[in-house]
């Protein structure tokens, strides 16, 4: 099987990384494109792929194509891709507000296509990807493609119209969450804790409640609630977080980002 990527920026980097560590692809498997020669030359000497500057040399080749570029330039990317496809090709799209709709006007209706939002912790192989097969994807491609984008964390098959949701809630969280870090570290640093110590005590602490509310299956209320003893210092901090709106703040963040990606 030959896997093809148009785009060879840090998230398709990203995916590369993974299927050869965990997904039994070999780099020879692998082929890609970049407008930029240097993203090429990088991608061919970190992971030993084969590498071009001809969108359509990659697409004619590909038994798997992913599509890795800015939205932006998605049409000027595939000008000459649709003529050279494969019957049975697997078209992977992670173009962010690209619908399903819009990539079979470009590519033709009659192709296999899924539509996935993964996030930047694919960089360190914990990403969170939701993706949409259109209804050309029979069950076996589905598979290949969820074991594809499982290589570089959890992949979650939802339907479309939860898609801009998940650009919210998952595919911009990372920034929200960085936000929330650097907050919490700057805090401890006013407090008279060294900066790089702070960093480290706030990034454990999301990374360890993460970790805990998904190993244990409980409810996020249920695990706060744990943590503020009566008259105790966290739902002191708890009760200035809702006085500053934290919640409703957060949400409002995750609707107008949706709202954002309807409009890609």
């Amino acid at each position: 099987m030959k896997i093809g990527f148009i785009g060879l920026g840090n998230m398709a980097k990203s995916i590369i990384g993974g299927i050869i560590e965990n997904g039994g692809i070999k780099p020879e498997e692998i082929i890609g494109s970049d407008v930029s020669s240097a993203a090429c030359e990088n991608a061919q000497k970190e992971f030993g792929i084969s590498t071009c500057s001809e969108n359509a040399m990659v697409a004619e080749q590909s038994d798997v194509l992913v599509l890795a570029v800015k939205p932006q330039f998605l049409n000027e990317a595939l000008a000459n891709v649709k003529g050279v496809l494969k019957e049975n090709i697997i078209i992977i799209s992670i173009v962010a507000g690209k619908t399903i709709d819009y990539l079979e006007n470009l590519l033709g209706s009659d192709h296999s296509i899924v539509r996935c939002m993964p996030n930047t912790p694919a960089l360190v192989g914990e990403a969170c990807t939701a993706y949409t097969p259109n209804e050309h994807v029979t069950e076996s491609q589905k598979a290949i493609a969820n074991k594809l984008l499982s290589c570089f964390g959890k992949a979650i098959c939802v339907p479309e119209k939860m898609m801009d949701a998940v650009v919210g809630v998952s595919g911009s969280a990372p920034a929200y969450v960085f936000m929330f870090i650097e907050a919490m570290a700057d805090g401890a640093v006013l407090e008279g804790m060294p900066r790089n110590m702070a960093y480290e005590f706030a990034a454990q602490a999301v990374l360890g409640s993460a970790k805990l509310m998904l190993e244990t299956g409980k409810h996020p209320g249920e695990l706060k609630d744990m943590v503020c003893s009566p008259g105790g210092t966290t739902i002191e901090a708890v009760r200035v977080l809702e006085e500053g709106n934290f919640r409703a703040t957060v949400m409002d963040a995750v609707i107008e980002c949706a709202e954002k990606s309807k409009m890609l």
